[in-house]
């Protein structure tokens, strides 16, 4: 039985050793590297680190776009006590030196030429960090396989003898939530935190050895991460993909049985394919539109009946067995998490027999707290599905989600004080809202902070309104406003590819993304949007008043989260004066 992450590779290699472990594309081809190259590769650098007189408990740092070098620095770290704290790509400079200086790190692992040329840039800011290494070979830099070392006979014994000595609740690593407001605050996970989730998910997980995963989403989101785990426990081959404009080209290479992914994403696919469904035209785009309004009809266990079913079948043969296609044929299932997934995209995918499941859980949390599977009784659409194996959940009287066990984090790193405000008499304070249905599935509602109250003393959950309204192919982004005001009102970010194909065909001018919002019709057309789907939601709930903005919210801009969450202050502050305009005109 594993106990420690570095056991993994240990225990993939004894029962099902892989010639395709991990692979990357380099140079245009695909480059795999073996069970036992990994570990040998990992155990070098293990040697490397050691002679660089790195320490149990001394901190060091990935920032890099998923490829096998991630993996084997990870596990060359972890296996020598040192821990690892990966950072997303695309932090900005000051969060960089907050958070090398937060943990004192003493080397860092680049992933490329932009990257090391952003950390080269700050480096004098950060005492403690003395050498940086590159996964790409660039000129003037210490390329990876440089830290690379045999051990003598001397040295092999003290690395087992720290090998050895490492304990399952010890610090494995130590992730920095980027955070909807404030200073990113480390989390601490230890080896067993992850491995609990491993062991408690690894039933759960319908692939195998016989299977492949492609990985897209970053290693150093919790996530992630822990799938990868859970991928080398079962055997699974781990592809990584390109790039983010490369997944539909690699899913066609690979072929890949599943992958992980946040509803952001799988809303671009569904739309796409609406899309071409769109452009067809006779007897195929009637077809199309029957199978997917089919679809969205989808009920688990068959509960439609026979008749359904049959046209189901037909329809899978038709038109869905095309989907599938798009996506490599032969997609068991899909994990998403991050965010709410659309119930109707997840009736549509399984009705296309692409198994979406979702679930939560959080960086805290190591991290799956709940998931949907395809065990009986497994799933439940609009639900986040059941508690895995040895996490408790129970709803507190405020309606927050509160959790225990295993997989919950040690703590903040260097903040108590922050510690003892999330976990109390053992219970995770998720900071969720949420209600459990049939005595058994999650649901989630709202995020507790976000909730607000209307001058008319009415409480708002924002992110339920948010999901219904991006149900809508013209909605791209939305958030909800209204604290302390008369009425909810939004901020409309308008999915710009279908607005433009809209106007095109309206005979309006689309010059611009300002010039398209400007248009009377544009605007009329948004608020019958608004109008239809305000239907689901009570008179105090319903958005009375939206304005259209003529940008996407991104990373780069601070206002969306590495995860792709609304900052939502940013955003209100940016805005502040069309927010003040919907208002002062009520």
């Amino acid at each position: 039985m594993i106990k420690r992450l570095f056991d993994i590779p240990d225990y993939q290699n004894s029962n099902f050793p892989k010639q395709d472990s991990l692979c990357g594309k380099l140079n245009g081809n695909w480059k795999c590297h073996s069970t036992s190259e990994f570990i040998s590769l990992s155990q070098k650098l293990s040697a490397g680190l050691m002679s660089l007189g790195l320490r149990k408990d001394d901190k060091a740092t990935i920032i890099s776009a998923n490829r096998p070098e991630w993996n084997i620095a990870d596990m060359g770290m972890m296996q020598i006590g040192v821990v690892n704290v990966p950072v997303y790509t695309t932090l900005s400079e000051k969060d960089l030196i907050f958070i090398l200086n937060d943990c004192q790190a003493k080397i860092l692992f680049a992933g490329d030429k932009l990257l090391y040329e952003k950390i080269s840039k700050i480096k004098s800011d950060i005492p403690s960090l003395t050498d940086i290494f590159t996964f790409d070979q660039i000129a003037g830099a210490q390329h990876w396989t440089d830290l690379l070392k045999d051990f003598s006979g001397d040295e092999q014994k003290r690395f087992e003898s720290i090998r050895d000595s490492i304990l399952p609740g010890d610090l494995a690593t130590i992730l920095y939530t980027s955070g909807t407001t404030g200073q990113p605050k480390g989390v601490m996970l230890s080896h067993n935190n992850i491995v609990s989730n491993v062991l408690a998910s690894k039933d759960l997980c319908p692939v195998d050895e016989r299977h492949k995963a492609l990985s897209f989403l970053p290693l150093c989101h919790s996530y992630e991460r822990m799938l990868t785990y859970l991928y080398m426990y079962r055997g699974v081959s781990i592809y990584y993909a390109e790039s983010m404009e490369k997944i539909a080209d690699n899913l066609k290479e690979i072929k890949p049985e599943v992958f992980s992914t946040v509803p952001r994403l799988l809303e671009k696919v569904y739309d796409k394919i609406v899309e071409k469904g769109k452009d067809l035209t006779g007897l195929k785009k009637i077809l199309f539109f029957w199978a997917l309004n089919l679809g969205l009809r989808y009920e688990l266990n068959k509960r439609n009946g026979f008749w359904y079913e049959f046209q189901l079948g037909l329809a899978n043969k038709i038109i869905f067995s095309k989907w599938r296609e798009a996506l490599g044929s032969k997609v068991k299932v899909i994990v998403s998490g991050g965010a709410a997934l659309q119930p109707r995209l997840a009736r549509v995918f399984w009705a296309a027999k692409i198994h979406v499941l979702e679930g939560y859980g959080l960086t805290e949390t190591s991290p799956v707290v709940c998931v949907n599977n395809l065990e009986p009784n497994g799933t439940k659409f609009g639900t986040v599905g059941p508690p895995i194996s040895g996490v408790e959940v129970k709803i507190a009287e405020d309606g927050e989600i509160l959790c225990k066990g295993p997989n919950i984090m040690l703590g903040y790193y260097k903040r108590p004080d922050l510690t003892e405000q999330v976990i109390k008499d053992g219970w995770f304070h998720t900071g969720d809202i949420g209600i459990i249905e049939e005595n058994r599935f999650l649901k989630i509602t709202d995020r507790k902070k976000e909730i607000f109250k209307t001058s008319g003393g009415k409480f708002i959950a924002p992110q339920a309104l948010e999901n219904k309204f991006k149900e809508s192919i013209f909605i791209e982004q939305i958030m909800v406003i209204g604290e302390n005001q008369k009425f909810p009102a939004a901020l409309v970010v308008p999915s710009f590819a279908q607005l433009k194909r809209w106007c095109e065909e309206s005979g309006l001018d689309t010059s611009s993304n300002e010039t398209m919002i400007s248009h009377s019709e544009v605007v009329s057309l948004f608020r019958k949007e608004i109008e239809k789907l305000n239907e689901s939601f009570g008179r105090t709930e319903q958005v009375k008043k939206i304005r259209l903005l003529p940008r996407e919210w991104t990373i780069d801009s601070g206002e969306l989260t590495a995860t792709l969450k609304l900052k939502r202050k940013v955003i209100a502050e940016n805005n502040s004066a069309l927010i003040s305009s919907i208002y002062d005109q009520s």
